[in-house]
C-alpha cells in the first residue's frame, strides 16, 4: 500500500532533522573541501612535542573516518530526499513494489525493500 502524504511528511521531517545534525557534527569537526566534500581539521594541542604531534595525527585520523560515515549518511538522507521529491519514496528501486512501513521506520532512508537488498546482498 502506498504511503500517504501523513506518512511522507512524517519521514520527511524526520530526514530533514537527521540532515540538520548530521551537517552540525560536520561542521564541528571539519570544514568544506574540494568539491563540497567535508574534510577534518587539523587538532591542535597546542604542544610541540613528539607525544602532542602523534596525538594530534592519531586524533585526525579518527575525525577523517568519523566525517566520512557522516558524510555518507548525509548522501543516504540526500538520496531519500530525492525520492520524495520524485515520488518515489517507499517504492523500491529495484522491484517497484511499496517498502515495508516497518523497515522505513526503522531506516528511513532506505530505497529498497529486504528482499531486494537480500537478493543483491547474496548475488555478492
Amino acid at each position: 500500500m502506498p504511503l500517504t502524504s501523513e506518512q511522507i511528511t512524517h519521514f520527511q521531517e524526520r530526514l530533514l532533522k537527521e540532515k540538520a545534525r548530521l551537517t552540525e557534527e560536520l561542521r564541528a569537526l571539519g570544514h568544506k573541501g574540494k568539491e563540497s566534500h567535508f574534510e577534518a581539521d587539523y587538532p591542535e594541542t597546542g604542544g610541540n612535542s613528539e607525544d602532542d604531534n602523534s596525538l594530534e595525527v592519531t586524533e585526525l585520523v579518527d575525525n577523517e573516518a568519523i566525517v566520512g560515515r557522516l558524510e555518507s549518511d548525509l548522501h543516504d538522507i540526500e538520496k531519500a530526499l530525492k525520492a520524495i521529491e520524485n515520488d518515489t519514496y517507499g517504492i523500491c528501486k529495484y522491484t517497484g513494489k511499496d517498502i515495508d512501513l516497518r523497515r522505513l521506520e526503522a531506516r528511513p532512508t532506505s530505497l529498497s525493500s529486504i528482499e531486494a537488498k537480500k537478493a543483491l546482498t547474496q548475488e555478492l
